[in-house]
């Protein structure tokens, strides 16, 4: 009776102690400021606007120890504008991550539902935009997509472990359609990163994105551009020395038969068509963080636009420069203030190329200049 008892007793604790390895977490983040745009179709607009150095959202991550060191892994995310409650990424309830797996401490971590591209996981978190600026400091028309502008459907993903400050991994997303490469998508990427030094790279293809419905990158025009096809190359090195991170990446965009900017509408000359669309960035970008609390950070953007139509090739250009000033409050409370101003010069195309649009403005300039200033709260929880 006694090695009954005792044995209920250790099954008991078992269960205790598996039960403790599982656990679901509720999360979320509120950024919200007031936005100044200097010039949206020749008219100033001010205006309150939600989610711009990170989306507004909430949602719920878990794990389940599975035995044997293998868990399940999940997470949904949504994204939400705070001033409306309308839902963001084109009215999806959980159009920022949606996603179920399995994860391993010796083989890595697969995943499938709706995620972000090796271009986002990897090469963003060199640029300024994609790890401590956001939105504003975005390269023209998030062409790289280093912000995180769309996300991929029906995909598959891996996820390495980490050997001695290596790390890769990739997707592969489904077009799911009879026609199998229609909307599908794919990207690689790897980084290596220690304490003072972060170098990542990273490439992205997608076949005709957003032709299809339930393809692989739609997502009720929040892709970067309807096209043939868009791949994405990028690499970039980050260096910290004491308080203070120094940063350069390069990415390059080819867009094959764009139909339009996910962003502006039609990118081709009245009339006319364009057979390609070539983005080349340069970045430079730097971080001083003067306490604990409090941030000063500055990028310049290059960017050099080739666009080829029946008339010919142009080639427009695009400088962007940006500021941006951050404290805490609080572990989970900050207060900053930012701005981005962007000057377009180089050839004409007759389209929407040839004036400056800020990514997050209120609209397109109707000059080559464009100015916005943005002072915000963002709180986490």
């Amino acid at each position: 009776m006694k090695k009954k008892l005792l044995a209920a007793s250790i099954s008991a604790g078992l269960a205790i102690s598996a039960h403790a390895q599982s656990s679901v977490t509720l999360y979320g983040l509120f950024d919200e400021g007031f936005d100044f745009t200097n010039n949206s179709s020749g008219s100033k607009a001010y205006e309150l606007q939600s989610g711009y150095v990170q989306g507004s959202r909430w949602g719920l991550k878990g794990v389940e120890d599975l035995g044997g060191q293998l868990k399940a892994v999940f997470q949904i995310e949504n994204g939400f504008d705070v001033n409306t409650g309308r839902l963001g990424q084109g009215g999806l309830m959980f159009g920022r991550q949606a996603f179920v797996g399995l994860s391993s401490p010796t083989l890595g971590k697969v995943t499938l539902g709706r995620q972000y591209d090796s271009v986002v996981d990897y090469f963003a978190n060199t640029t300024a935009n994609g790890s401590w600026a956001g939105y504003l400091f975005s390269h023209p028309y998030d062409n790289d997509n280093a912000d995180g502008t769309f996300r991929v459907n029906n995909t598959v993903k891996y996820t390495s472990l980490v050997y001695g400050g290596f790390q890769f991994g990739g997707t592969y997303s489904f077009s799911n359609d009879v026609n199998f490469a229609n909307n599908r998508q794919y990207s690689i990427g790897a980084q290596y990163s220690t304490d003072s030094l972060l170098i990542a790279a990273s490439y992205s293809q997608a076949n005709n994105p957003s032709a299809t419905a339930y393809g692989a990158v739609n997502n009720g025009g929040d892709e970067n551009f309807v096209a043939d096809r868009v791949r994405i190359f990028g690499v970039g090195i980050n260096y910290t020395i004491g308080s203070a991170t120094l940063g350069v990446a390069y990415s390059n965009t080819d867009v094959k038969n764009p139909v339009s900017s996910g962003y502006v509408g039609p990118i081709a000359p009245t009339g006319g068509s364009a057979s390609s669309l070539r983005f080349q960035n340069i970045e430079l970008n730097a971080k001083y963080q003067f306490t604990p609390a409090f941030y000063l950070g500055a990028m310049y953007t290059y960017t050099r636009a080739t666009l080829h139509t029946a008339a010919g090739e142009s080639n427009p250009n695009y400088q962007t420069i940006g500021f941006m000033a951050d404290y805490f409050l609080s572990k989970r409370t900050d207060v900053y203030l930012q701005g981005a101003y962007q000057h377009v010069g180089g050839d004409t195309t007759g389209s929407v190329l040839d004036v400056a649009y800020v990514p997050g403005a209120n609209g397109v300039s109707s000059t080559q200049n464009q100015l916005v200033v943005r002072a915000a709260i963002r709180h986490k929880f």
